[in-house]
């Protein structure tokens, strides 16, 4: 798996993790959402900068989406679509 295509394995798994939409991560990273989308991909290189706000909105350091992807593990699945029910008072 080449750099690219790591760094968009790991940004969808930490965003699944994190629950967090395409969308949100970019509105609170400052980007773009299809670039989100392109990068999670493979098919963007990345500036320094726009990993530093991938990782900060994250919370983890920028190595985190360099790590080494287990090439037995399956595609991160994607977060269920739709609205999140509301919280019953």
């Amino acid at each position: 798996m080449d750099t690219k295509h790591t760094i968009g394995w790991n940004l969808r798994s930490l965003r699944v993790e994190r629950g967090l939409s395409q969308e949100r991560l970019a509105l609170e990273a400052g980007i773009d959402r299809s670039y989100v989308g392109r990068v999670e991909r493979g098919e963007e290189n990345v500036t320094v900068a726009t990993l530093e706000a991938f990782a900060n909105v994250l919370s983890v350091g920028v190595v985190a989406l360099f790590a080494e992807v287990d090439p037995t593990s399956g595609r991160p699945e994607p977060l269920r679509s739709g609205r999140k029910p509301k919280n019953a008072k």
